[in-house]
């Protein structure tokens, strides 16, 4: 089968996978958009999942000034290599993850910072407001918020402010895929004109 030069630019764009990548995955799934770009996203999420835990001691602090002067974010993001980290792409995922913050205001990276009181606290809430139903259906239910939660305080777990169908962890998945080194979200700050920390 032969894959032309569009559908090799537009499955590029969608993914941020590399050329030779995209055409690869579009020949093996016979010129399929979808599944080409199912393809892609399996592979880079297994490989990015290898490369968890490698160190990341280089990267960049990242500033970010939105809404005439009344919203900052600085931001810490870490890659292996100083090669990645000096990339305009590099720069363009840091800008993206700190308009994500800027935007959506998130308290967390992951939910395994969440300290314990916060969860329970949480978990109390959804309890009393769900009083009086079966207990099988309240574990649901408080289930069910908490899912909710986490992806509204947790950064990674939020959904992308440039593509909702996927969340900033893909995002961030399909960038180390593409670079094939570890790069991690360390810490941020979110200040607003006006309010404290």
């Amino acid at each position: 089968m032969k894959i032309n030069a569009a559908q090799v630019k537009k499955l590029r764009e969608t993914t941020l996978a590399p050329i030779m990548d995209c055409k690869a995955a579009l020949l093996e799934t016979k010129g399929d958009l979808k599944k080409a770009k199912e393809l892609l996203r399996k592979k880079g999420l297994a490989h990015a999942r290898g490369l968890v835990g490698k160190a990341t001691k280089e990267g960049l602090i990242y500033s970010y000034i939105h809404a005439g002067g009344k919203i900052g974010v600085l931001l810490e993001i870490n890659s292996q290599t100083d090669f990645v980290a000096r990339t305009d792409e590099f720069k363009n995922l840091a800008r993206d993850i700190a308009m994500q913050v800027a935007a959506m205001n998130p308290s967390y990276i992951v939910r395994k910072e969440l300290p314990e009181e916060v969860i329970r606290k949480e978990k109390e809430i959804y309890r009393e407001g769900a009083k009086g139903k079966p207990k099988g259906v309240i574990d649901k239910i408080i289930e069910g918020k908490l899912e909710k939660f986490y992806r509204e305080v947790c950064l990674l777990e939020q959904p992308f402010i440039k593509d909702e169908k996927i969340t900033v962890k893909e995002y961030l998945d399909s960038i180390i895929a593409k670079f094939k080194e570890n790069i991690v979200v360390r810490r941020f700050v979110r200040y607003r004109l006006g309010e404290e920390l």
